[in-house]
């Protein structure tokens, strides 16, 4: 009986957590909407992203204990992205506008470290997490950088249904320094490893629950 309460409950858990991560990160991309404070906020939405992505992927992986969970976590929550993502089309925006966070290379540097580390789950975390939060502002970037003319567009193409906050605003004066990059890079690698630790916490917790 125990056997098929956590075999539902791995279920029912992956799936809250890979929706919910999704939800909460949905507009992590549009960094282009901010104009001016297009920098500051790609730093804030690079942290944010590595949050939903080492707390959940770590969550499954050592739920599983399976190297490669975390690769198919990311790619859960990109389809589920490119999904959302289609509501900027259907409102008319160019489809080179439409900016998806790249996810699947940090999730595969955690499975990577997990699989070279014998599973160790003390070095899951201390090096899996500097390796989620690292590259994922640099994959994000390169990403962003391929749209073509963002401010223009940002306010060639703006909609009526668009909610107030997604609504692009006047330029502003305000950035993180010169490199959003370098500063949401060392910000995720030392942060992702609290949440990677996080991940983990979370799959103990689960067990104790089942376990009672």
């Amino acid at each position: 009986r125990r056997f098929w309460l956590r075999r539902c409950t791995h279920y029912l858990f992956i799936v809250v957590v890979a929706v919910n991560s999704t939800l909460l990160t949905i507009n992590a991309g549009d960094y282009i909407f901010y104009t001016d404070w297009a920098w500051t906020s790609f730093t804030v939405f690079s942290i944010s992203q590595t949050l939903m992505l080492a707390v959940g992927a770590t969550y499954y992986l050592t739920f599983t204990g399976v190297p490669g969970t975390a690769t198919y976590y990311g790619l859960i929550m990109t389809v589920y992205t490119w999904v959302a993502k289609g509501a900027w089309f259907a409102l008319g925006y160019p489809y080179d506008f439409i900016v998806t966070p790249i996810w699947l290379p940090s999730a595969m540097l955690l499975d990577l470290a997990y699989w070279a580390t014998k599973k160790n789950k003390h070095s899951l975390i201390l090096f899996g997490g500097v390796l989620v939060g690292m590259p994922l502002p640099l994959f994000n970037m390169v990403n962003l950088i391929t749209v073509a003319d963002p401010l223009e567009t940002a306010f060639k193409y703006p909609r009526p249904t668009l909610p107030p906050y997604m609504t692009p605003i006047e330029p502003q004066v305000g950035k993180f320094y010169n490199s959003p990059v370098a500063l949401g890079a060392g910000a995720g690698a030392v942060l992702s490893v609290t949440f990677t630790a996080l991940g983990c916490k979370l799959n103990t917790w689960t067990y104790r629950w089942m376990a009672a």
